[in-house]
């Protein structure tokens, strides 16, 4: 007993250790004001720019007064700041060819160091000109205040691997140099779809409320059920074979959503999915204290990965793609997603097999289903409500630190095996020592 109730402590120190030196970061802005910042996605058939126009600036360049009444902005001056900004936008072909430029929308934006008008310009090559290089001649704002910066970025182009994600500053045009020429040519089909795979990856990697819905739903899967109550180990077989109809079920689900909600067919509410995660979580984690499903554990994991697979979908949409690169951007990031699951299973399961075989299971699996309870309703109200709380910041927390936690179920699973090996046979007395020779 005493024994038992020391690797119970073990376990929670560990946590504690772990969750007390994290630091969460804080979000990044995606420039620094009162500079411009220009985005740009590469498409095959022309590059789409989005201008990040600081609206105090834009004042002073453009002459007329913006930032009395900003949200009136586009519906007054529309026109004619369509009109300026095309006009200063002037991109070619390495040749001199001239491209066509169409300004398509304009949107104020408020961010916390002032307004900016966000303005969408579509780019679009002559008849056999490539769209991978070209210069872009660049003057807005600029060309009247010499001392303004812009940022330019390319934040899509599948071909070299970059999405929205992680956009790739190209470059900076400031002073007396307002053109900067563009090469996306080194790009190709393995390089996306390599970069896809690996965001699958990274996307499980960082989106730890995936991954604890599976382990929590795991939990339980080498143990016997009796009296209404989980109870010992139920033997290899059994533990194996439920293992992998779990994990199955799970990929089955969110495949058919990902590839669904991916090409349109169905509509995904993202607040509502990340709700519904939350509680599959939740929903897990009561299944892992006492049975509520025993022997259906599949058709959760099935239901509950159909709900999942529509959270990985609004990744796949928000790459910006033409078709076939959306079809392998779909079959490389389901990919990547089992890569990262099968691996992260792999470090984790032959340890709760192997604690299975002793008494400390039984406060290791409520720890880790109290945990995944505590984090699933943090999670639900974080979603729900949209604004943070200590649970939720704490799981949070927790997911960037989840190898630290596999090393304490790994050495508590040694442990307890180790402990109950010397007892079943007779090494360990009360109160000796016990021998290793």
């Amino acid at each position: 007993m005493r024994a038992g109730r020391n690797l119970i402590l073990l376990c929670l120190s560990l946590v504690v250790m772990t969750v007390l030196t994290v630091l969460p970061a804080g979000p990044a802005s995606a420039h620094a004001m009162p500079s411009s910042a220009v985005y740009l996605d590469v498409h095959e058939d022309g590059v789409e720019a989005e201008l990040q126009l600081p609206l105090d600036r834009l004042e002073v360049a453009f002459g007329q007064t913006l930032t009395a009444n900003p949200e009136d902005v586009p519906a007054s001056y529309g026109r004619e700041l369509s009109a300026y900004v095309a006009d200063r936008i002037q991109p070619q072909t390495p040749e001199g060819e001239a491209w066509t430029v169409e300004v398509r929308s304009l949107e104020v934006q408020a961010e916390e160091q002032g307004s900016e008008l966000i303005v969408k310009v579509w780019l679009q090559p002559p008849a056999g000109a490539s769209v991978e290089k070209f210069t872009l001649n660049y003057d807005v704002i600029i060309r009247e205040l010499l001392t303004h910066t812009i940022l330019v970025s390319v934040r899509s182009d599948w071909k070299s691997g970059i999405t929205a994600a992680d956009p790739e500053l190209i470059g900076t045009i400031q002073g007396k140099v307002q053109s900067l020429d563009v090469d996306r040519s080194g790009g190709s089909l393995w390089t996306g779809f390599q970069s896809v795979v690996a965001s699958g990856m990274h996307h499980i990697a960082e989106g730890f409320d995936h991954l604890l819905f599976l382990l929590v739903l795991l939990l339980p899967a080498p143990l016997a059920v009796r009296g209404g109550r989980w109870d010992g180990f139920a033997g290899a077989r059994h533990s194996v074979m439920g293992l992998l109809k779990v994990v199955t079920a799970f990929t089955f689900g969110h495949s058919f959503t990902l590839i669904a909600g991916a090409l349109g067919w169905i509509p995904f509410p993202e607040r509502t999915v990340e709700i519904l995660i939350a509680v599959s979580i939740l929903v897990s984690a009561i299944h892992a204290l006492r049975p509520l499903f025993p022997g259906r554990e599949v058709l959760v994991a099935g239901s509950f990965g159909l709900v999942h697979g529509m959270a990985f979908a609004a990744l796949i949409t928000e790459l910006g793609m033409t078709s076939w690169q959306k079809a392998l951007s779909i079959l490389g990031f389901n990919l990547g997603i089992e890569l990262m699951q099968l691996f992260v299973i792999a470090i984790t399961v032959p340890w709760l097999i192997l604690l299975s075989l002793t008494r400390a299971y039984h406060p290791v699996r409520t720890a880790g289903a109290v945990f995944a309870g505590i984090a699933a309703l943090g999670w639900m109200a974080e979603r729900a409500l949209g604004t943070s709380n200590k649970a939720a910041a704490l799981a949070d927390a927790a997911g960037g630190h989840a190898l630290w936690l596999v090393a304490a179920l790994a050495c508590i699973a040694v442990m307890g095996f180790t402990w109950s090996w010397f007892r079943k046979n007779g090494e360990l007395k009360r109160g000796a020592v016990p021998s290793l020779k």
